[in-house]
């Protein structure tokens, strides 16, 4: 069953002058609360069915005026990230404007907090928040689905970034529709690893490790969101990635295990890792989670966040 994210007359939905001061953008990380990968495709990408969950980690995007296209940042990964044509930022952009025919024009600043290569698309969450970002300052008077649409050609977790919420991500993930969860906030607790891992790598060790998968049809997972009750969504996390992510990063096992020990319901790679999540009963119990978790020192750095919460979005 789906239900609309957004109503008729949101801002998304009606046309729009062009901004004359700064545009402030936040976009949040995501989870895959389940992961079944299929065959590799002709086109090399994979088949998937995922379900996506939109949690309060954001990365935030300002964007002004400019007499080119230009991209600074600051924050995690600052020195590390391209900041040329080869960011999914500037090709956002450049795609906006040449689906809207606009000069790309924008100076365009990144405040990141999501880790990198982390497997909680924080590039995909990026790409999404300078289409809003842009789309505001141009006053393209593009919809939300418009903005999707341009999503999918960038990158398969995109147009999911851009909606928010939880969602059905189908084809190479790009193909999203909203899912009915009952407005219920589920707590999780991040463990960020120390080092990244790159998402062609994973699926490609995924493949060579005989492509086996545990995850199958969503339904478990979806009715499970509908009944509110944690233990029952711990029962039907899933991630067909998870054993080539821990091919590759042994160490996260002891991870999953101190997580699960500190008192989680349930724990997995998040997406193509290294990211490792616990989901928790609530707000106190996540707190709890997260302190015994940095006690122990196994990962870089521990958060806790709320999901869903809506895509990109105009502050």
């Amino acid at each position: 069953m789906t239900e609309p994210l957004f109503s008729e007359d949101e801002e998304f939905d009606r046309p729009r002058l062009a901004a004359h001061g700064p545009v402030r953008v936040r976009v949040p990380a995501k989870i895959n609360l389940h992961l079944h990968v299929g065959p590799a495709r002709p086109d090399g990408f994979h088949e998937l069915t995922t379900v996506y969950h939109a949690i309060g980690l954001y990365d935030e995007i300002t964007a002004r005026r400019g007499d080119t296209l230009t991209l600074t940042m600051e924050g995690d990964g600052a020195g590390e990230l391209s900041l040329d044509e080869d960011n999914l930022i500037i090709r956002a952009a450049r795609a906006l404007a040449a689906e809207t025919g606009h000069e790309p024009h924008a100076r365009l600043h990144l405040k990141k907090q999501i880790p990198i290569a982390a497997g909680l698309a924080g590039g995909s969450a990026d790409a999404a928040a300078a289409l809003v970002a842009c789309d505001q300052l141009w006053g393209t008077g593009m919809s939300r689905d418009d903005l999707a649409a341009i999503a999918a050609t960038l990158g398969s977790d995109i147009p999911f970034l851009v909606l928010g919420g939880t969602a059905l991500g189908t084809g190479r993930g790009e193909l999203v529709s909203p899912v009915l969860t009952g407005g219920h906030a589920w707590h999780w607790v991040l463990a960020v690893a120390d080092e990244g891992l790159s998402t062609p790598t994973v699926y490609k060790t995924f493949d060579e490790l005989g492509a086996q998968t545990n995850a199958g049809p969503p339904d478990g997972l979806l009715a499970a969101l509908r009944q509110r009750d944690p233990e029952v969504l711990a029962g039907e996390l899933t991630n067909d990635l998870q054993a080539a992510a821990l091919h590759l990063r042994p160490e996260l096992r002891g991870v999953l295990d101190a997580g699960l020990d500190a008192g989680a319901l349930a724990g997995l790679v998040s997406g193509s890792g290294p990211t490792c999540v616990f989901l928790a009963e609530d707000a106190r119990h996540a707190a709890l989670i997260a302190a015994e978790l940095e006690a122990r020192d196994c990962c870089r750095a521990v958060r806790t966040a709320v999901g869903p919460v809506p895509g990109a979005r105009v502050l």
